[in-house]
């Protein structure tokens, strides 16, 4: 079982991926952003988690720099990941949307680097360049975001590499099971985004009564149970208190009996949108 922040889960081919991270979205460049990321580093976060249409790469790799000369480690200790998004999937668009990615954060390569949403009719020219990339060292891992089962089959007929990551938005009320098996028995690790529903889950009182049981807040008993599926998890926030608290998940453990709880409260409902109803 996962026993801290710095432990990973092994990724199809070989490379390691912390099981916990920091998110960014709907951060704003700025100081804000810049000291969260610094932050977490400092207080033992080994994975940060960005986006091109983020708009905030900028300071995440300041975040970066800062974070690890306070914490005294290497880049080679930390786990970026960014995503190609709508606007650039093609081959030579996501290539270069890489690129300007690697440059806005300023760094030599991405750790993970995924197509942010299921495009039709684009997605497989974009893998094809996220398959180049990897080919040539430039990326240790690639994946895709927000694909569901018959887009990953559709891109898996052609694809050369095997996506290595799935992140989808995943928390108790669309706990993704259907998913979350199908890429288990594909070998693709499955990460949680917007895990704690973007907050609308912190008074529900079925995780209420569980954390009251754990002596922990709401926010831990989702992230806990995140981790005992088997799924990495990146939740957000800005401030050091609860970027500390987001990461006191290693030392309870939940019952079979909260976890078929903590299931029983999916209810398919998404706050994000729907990847095959989306307005691309």
């Amino acid at each position: 079982m996962v026993k801290n922040l710095q432990d990973t889960t092994t990724l199809h081919n070989g490379v390691k991926m912390p099981w916990f991270g920091l998110g960014v979205f709907k951060v704003e460049e700025g100081p804000e952003l810049v000291n969260a990321v610094k932050v977490a580093i400092k207080h033992g976060y080994r994975s940060i988690d960005t986006a091109a249409i983020y708009e905030n790469e900028e300071g995440v790799g300041q975040g970066i720099r800062e974070g690890l000369k306070e914490a005294g480690i290497s880049r080679e200790d930390l786990f970026v990941t960014s995503k190609v998004w709508n606007a650039d999937l093609g081959y030579e668009s996501t290539i270069a949307a890489y690129e300007k990615s690697l440059q806005k954060l300023g760094l030599e390569y991405l750790d993970l680097y995924l197509i942010h949403w299921p495009v039709e009719g684009k997605y497989k020219e974009a893998w094809r360049a996220l398959e180049t990339l990897y080919k040539e060292g430039k990326v240790k891992a690639i994946g895709v975001s927000n694909f569901q089962i018959h887009h990953l089959k559709d891109l898996m007929e052609d694809a050369e590499v095997k996506p290595m990551v799935n992140q989808v938005e995943c928390h108790p009320r669309l706990t993704q099971k259907e998913v979350q098996a199908f890429c288990k028995e594909q070998g693709i690790q499955l990460e949680a985004w917007s895990p704690l529903m973007q907050g609308e889950l912190l008074d529900n009182e079925v995780l209420q009564a569980i954390a009251t049981k754990h002596g922990k807040s709401v926010a831990q008993v989702i992230l806990r149970w995140d981790l005992q599926n088997g799924i990495v998890t990146i939740p957000k926030s800005t401030k050091e208190h609860r970027i500390v608290e987001n990461s006191t998940v290693f030392d309870f453990e939940l019952t079979e009996e909260e976890m078929n709880q903590i299931d029983g409260l999916n209810q398919n409902h998404r706050v994000g949108p729907d990847p095959d109803n989306f307005d691309f």
